[in-house]
């Protein structure tokens, strides 16, 4: 038997790390060229408005008719940014509250009911919220406000506040949980009480993070779908005055959504719902770009001031020497806000008396609080911080024991495997239930591979560079960009294009992009908790790059990248927009066969029923109760592996 001689091996082994490192790298990429694609097809379905109307006409144009050749955007754009503002005036300071009550003031037991609670939040389909929002708060709205109807920018808001205080909570807590305990025991050394700890310490040194939980807060209430269509009214009107709360609205999601299916192939009409799909992706471009460059001047001023002065100089210099232009900015900004909410409690009430007495009162309360001893400022700073995660936890509440209660009496066996009847009113969500576990499963297919050879490349194979830079803005870009332009895309590349048609295989593709970004990123953090030592004592033994990260790194990461698939299956599950015009029908009476056919999924069931089927109540409250117990039941398998692996990883 002939020997191997150590050098052909050694060649081998170097052939196949190169072979790998070429496909990881090629997995790298693909982020960059979806989203190349994305905007190249919208360029192409689009760019003939921009041509025919004019791009400025266009931009600026008042009035929005496309069924008489009237291309104005300017009221989609004023009521999407109008929805986004009221959203996050409601979502910052709640989610900022419970972030610093789980990171500082929660004790261990209380957290770990909390913070899991919160997140479930996120793991609410937005149509499940769009059913709740329509069902109820429109109606809530409309008898405690007297108004003609509940639909309107205000339900617009809170609904969209509602979705976006579990991600911005859960960034901004990893921010604070993550400053060096050392900051706090210094503070507390030098007779500062917790909270000046935590306002002058704390969270100063997490801006960075907070900011960034914010603004990617923002992105998702920019590119929502569902939830808005239910409660907005959808007139594409710009409200008079401006801060009309209780004014319909129409987004530019809104627009896209329930629009094109009632244009022509190729026509001006579905042209211009292309070019709203353009001025999405800018804004989110815009928006990336805008929090890369808060984030690097925060992190370039933090990092400058780590290195002016010691550790101990810096806490004093947070507790006890706050800059005048700090104290300024902070003043004006006090007197901005009583000034914007005078002017909107004047709009309400229209009366001058009643906006006088609350801006003296308002005047009175600043200037008292000034004189405040710190431990009563506490008090009350630990009281609203408290309120703030008891109204998240109430929110919570309230929706799950709406849908629960109400969707209980729809569930039974024929509900789970009968067929639907009579437009959705009788029979059961069977075709439903397992379009959607089609849909699913295609997926994750082909976005996990696909994601964890990019992360490995990423975190393995490079170095932080113009390239590893341009890959990673691209995979940002694609997970800011909104589920309605994932639609868009798979419509035109794929349907159009490619010739697929409406079916299963286009729908698998469309919602694998989407979580593509999630995927990689999970990833990525997984295998970045391997020590490096690790990878070096196996180099030290000889193995090569491509044999220490199969054999060494992945094993160990393997709970975290489980973790990220089992949240993008949370996540596919849920989503209505990107398939309800490439992948799915509303009805039908057989379980598709084969990858081009169409299916059912639940969500777009759901709005269907919720939207254009009365008297099909019960049905829907089961449809809802059915969809939220899988996406949640996932959610919860994923929140177990994550608090199990913590545990268990000891390095």
């Amino acid at each position: 038997m002939p020997i191997k001689s150590p050098a052909v091996s050694i060649n081998r082994r170097s052939i196949e790390d190169t072979l790998v490192k070429g496909v990881l790298f090629a997995c790298a990429v693909f982020a960059v060229i979806v989203v190349f694609s994305i905007i190249f097809f919208l360029l192409k379905e689009g760019y003939g408005i921009f041509q025919q109307a004019g791009l400025l006409d266009f931009l600026s144009g008042t009035e929005w008719k496309p069924e008489t050749g009237i291309y104005g955007t300017l009221p989609l754009i004023a009521g999407t940014l109008l929805v986004t503002l009221g959203a996050m005036v409601i979502a910052v300071p709640l989610s900022i509250g419970s972030a610093i009550f789980i990171s500082e003031l929660a004790p261990p037991r209380v957290n770990a009911v909390i913070k899991p609670a919160i997140e479930l939040l996120a793991g609410i389909p937005s149509v499940v919220f769009g059913f709740f929002g329509l069902i109820v708060l429109t109606d809530w709205l409309r008898v405690t406000f007297d108004v003609p109807t509940g639909e309107s920018m205000l339900a617009g808001a809170v609904l969209l506040a509602v979705m976006a205080i579990p991600n911005i909570t859960s960034i901004a807590e990893d921010a604070i949980s993550s400053i060096p305990r050392e900051y706090k025991e210094g503070s507390f050394a030098m007779g500062a009480t917790k909270w000046q700890t935590i306002n002058r310490v704390i969270l100063p040194s997490a801006l960075s993070g907070i900011t960034a939980a914010i603004i990617l807060g923002m992105g998702k209430v920019i590119g929502e779908t569902m939830a808005v269509i239910m409660v907005t009214g959808n007139t594409a009107i710009i409200p008079d005055p401006l801060f009309d709360v209780f004014s319909t609205v129409k987004t530019l999601t809104g627009a896209i959504a329930i629009e094109m299916g009632e244009t022509a192939m190729g026509s001006q009409w579905q042209q211009a719902l292309f070019g709203l799909g353009l001025i999405l992706m800018a804004i989110t471009l815009i928006i990336n770009l805008t929090a890369n460059f808060i984030l690097g001047r925060l992190r370039g001023r933090q990092t400058s001031r780590g290195r002016g002065s010691g550790k101990k100089q810096g806490i004093l210099s947070m507790i006890s020497m706050p800059s005048e232009n700090i104290n300024k900015i902070k003043k004006y900004i006090h007197w901005l806000l009583i000034l914007i909410l005078s002017g909107l409690l004047f709009y309400l009430t229209e009366s001058i008396l009643i906006t006088i007495a609350v801006i003296f009162s308002a005047a009175c309360f600043y200037l008292i609080s000034r004189s405040i001893s710190p431990k009563n400022t506490q008090r009350a700073a630990f009281m609203l911080i408290g309120l703030s995660t008891i109204i998240v936890l109430f929110m919570l509440g309230v929706i799950l024991y709406y849908i629960i209660s109400n969707g209980i009496g729809a569930i039974n066996w024929e509900f789970l495997t009968g067929y639907p009847k009579d437009l959705g009113r009788a029979g059961g969500i069977f075709p439903a239930i397992i379009g959607t576990f089609y849909l699913i499963g295609g997926a994750i297919i082909m976005a996990l591979p696909l994601g964890v050879c990019a992360a490995i490349y990423l975190t393995e194979y490079t170095k932080e560079g113009k390239l590893t830079s341009v890959i990673r803005s691209a995979v940002e870009l694609l997970n800011g960009t909104p589920s309605i332009v994932f639609g868009l895309f798979g419509f035109a590349f794929l349907v159009l294009f490619l010739d697929l048609g409406i079916s299963l295989i286009v729908g698998q593709i469309v919602l694998a992009l989407m979580v593509l970004p999630t995927i990689i990123r999970t990833t990525e953090e997984a295998l970045k908790t391997v020590p490096v030592s690790i990878r070096e004592g196996s180099l030290a033994l000889g193995a090569t790059k491509w044999q220490t990260i199969r054999k060494a790194v992945l094993p160990p990461s393997v709970p975290g990248i489980v973790t990220g698939a089992i949240l993008s299956i949370g996540r596919v599950s849920g989503e209505t927009a990107p398939i309800m015009f490439t992948a799915v029908v509303f009805s039908q009476r057989f379980i598709p066969d084969s990858l081009m056919d169409p299916v059912m999924a639940l969500p777009y069931h759901l709005f269907i029923l919720a939207t254009n089927v009365p008297n099909s109540q019960l049905n829907q409250a089961g449809t809802a109760l059915v969809l939220l117990m899988i996406v949640i039941g996932f959610y919860l398998i994923a929140i177990l592996i994550r608090n199990r692996y913590k545990k268990n990883m000891k390095w």
